[in-house]
């Protein structure tokens, strides 16, 4: 967020002209509000499932949640915070922001889904599995 802020400051002082691009900027502001509403649709969907530690050991009360914003996306939190973040950078008009958070972001996601679904595989078994079949992750690129 600090490279993202010097970027900003140093762009709107050296290139005030690229900050001017106000549907840019209106595109960027509807994708954080849009990966807000996925992300807290999928803390309020998930209730007491929803944690942001990759629970390694299988809890009694732990269950699939498979309906409300997990019907369309396995993981929405990820993809939420996915789109908000990348959202920021464009709301500000910060192209190397905007490519940095993109990788940075992605690359944590993509290792972190696999990661996660290693331990759901082992909770769940074939209802996982199927899941994962049917729905995708939310993060593009990411099975």
């Amino acid at each position: 967020m600090i490279c993202s802020l010097i970027e900003y400051l140093i762009e709107i002082y050296f290139f005030p002209g690229l900050k001017e691009y106000w549907w840019i900027s209106n595109f960027g502001l509807a994708m954080v509000v849009l990966g807000e509403i996925i992300r807290k649709l999928a803390i309020v969907t998930a209730g007491q499932a929803f944690t942001h530690l990759i629970k390694v050991y299988h809890e009694e009360n732990h269950q699939l949640v498979t309906n409300g914003i997990y019907r369309f996306v396995r993981h929405p939190g990820y993809c939420g915070f996915f789109i908000w973040s990348v959202g920021t950078q464009i709301m500000l008009c910060n192209p190397i922001s905007t490519a940095a958070f993109t990788v940075v972001v992605w690359k944590f996601f993509s290792g972190r889904i696999p990661y996660e679904e290693f331990f759901l595989k082992q909770f769940f078994g074939s209802d996982y599995e199927d899941y994962m079949r049917k729905v995708p992750s939310g993060i593009p690129l990411v099975r």
